[in-house]
C-alpha cells in the first residue's frame, strides 16, 4: 500500500509535563476520572504531543452521544484518545465508523475464537453482541489552537465484566458472553488497531475500504430497524451505508439517508428508545 504522513501525527505544541508511555503508545492511566474524554481533551488543547491516550479504571460522569450517562464499572474498558485529522469537516463522522472497526478486531484478537460470539456493528457507534450493546463510542472535536488542524478524541466504552440492568434496553458483557480478558490488554490491542484503520481511512481518501469493512461486520441487508431522528420515530429496513458514511434505510418503500440519529434493531423497539 502506497505510504502517506499519517493524520493523527503529532501536532507539537509546547508541552506543560512529561507524558508516560505505555509500549509504543502514550497512555495516560488513571484509578479514577470524571470523564476521559474531558480529560483528552483538556491535555490535547493544553499543547500535550499527540496522539494521547486517557484511561480509567472508573468514570464518575460517563458520557455517551446526545449526553446519556454511561455507566462506568470497574473492570471496564473507559479510554478516549486525542489525535489530529486533517480530513474535511464534512467526513468527521467517518471517525466513528473507524474507531467501531478497531474496537471490533480488538475485541476479536482478545476472545478466543471457540467462544464464537456474535460480534456486529450497528450505525452509528454501537458494538453488539447479538442485538445486546456491548460497547459504545463518542466523538468530540474542536479547532486546533493557532491552526487549521482538528483535534478529535475518540472515546470508547467496553463492557468487560458487567453491564448495567436498569437502562431499558438490552446490554451485556464479554464476561456474560463467557469471554474473559483484561481491560489493560484490551486497550493495548485497541490503540493498534486504531492505528491501523486510521491509515487505511487515510483523512477519508481511503473511506470506500472502510464503509466496505464495516458493512460486513454490519446486520444483513433487509434487516428491520426504527431509527430516532429526533422528530419522532420511523421503521424501516437497513440498506447500508452511502459513500460517505450516511445510514441508508427503505421506508415505506422509499430509500433515505439517515446522517443524524439513533437506530435499533426492530427485536429491541419495544424496549429502547435510542439503541
Amino acid at each position: 500500500m502506497r505510504q502517506r504522513r499519517r493524520q493523527f501525527r503529532s501536532c507539537r505544541r509546547r508541552p506543560e509535563k512529561q507524558m508516560m508511555s505505555s509500549g509504543q503508545h502514550n497512555i495516560i492511566r488513571l484509578s479514577e476520572t470524571a470523564s476521559t474524554n474531558k480529560d483528552a481533551m483538556r491535555l490535547a488543547l493544553s499543547g500535550e504531543k499527540l496522539p494521547l491516550w486517557v484511561s480509567a479504571e472508573r468514570q464518575s460522569a460517563g458520557r455517551g452521544r446526545a449526553g446519556r450517562t454511561w455507566v462506568s464499572s470497574a473492570g471496564n474498558l473507559h479510554a478516549s484518545v486525542a489525535l489530529c485529522v486533517t480530513a474535511p469537516p464534512a467526513s468527521a463522522g467517518q471517525l466513528a465508523l473507524v474507531s467501531g472497526l478497531a474496537l471490533y478486531e480488538a475485541v476479536r484478537a482478545v476472545v478466543p475464537p471457540a467462544k464464537n460470539i456474535c460480534l456486529r456493528l450497528k450505525w452509528p457507534n454501537d458494538l453488539l453482541i447479538g442485538a445486546a450493546k456491548i460497547g459504545g463510542i463518542l466523538v468530540e472535536s474542536t479547532t486546533a489552537r493557532g491552526g487549521s488542524e482538528v483535534i478529535a478524541v475518540i472515546g470508547f466504552g467496553l463492557n468487560i465484566e458487567s453491564s448495567p440492568n436498569d437502562l431499558g434496553r438490552e446490554v451485556t458483557s464479554l464476561k456474560a458472553a463467557g469471554a474473559k480478558t483484561a481491560s489493560d490488554a484490551l486497550l493495548e490491542t485497541l490503540a493498534q488497531e486504531l492505528d491501523l484503520w486510521l491509515e487505511r481511512w487515510d483523512d477519508a481518501r481511503g473511506f470506500e475500504a472502510i464503509r466496505s469493512a464495516w458493512m460486513e461486520r454490519a446486520g444483513p441487508a433487509g434487516e428491520r430497524i426504527t431509527i430516532n431522528s429526533g422528530q419522532g420515530q420511523v421503521h424501516g429496513t437497513y440498506q447500508g451505508l452511502n459513500e460517505t458514511g450516511g445510514l441508508v434505510a427503505e421506508v415505506e418503500g422509499r430509500r433515505e439517508t439517515i446522517t443524524f440519529g439513533d437506530v435499533s434493531l426492530a427485536a429491541a423497539a419495544d424496549t429502547s428508545k435510542d439503541g
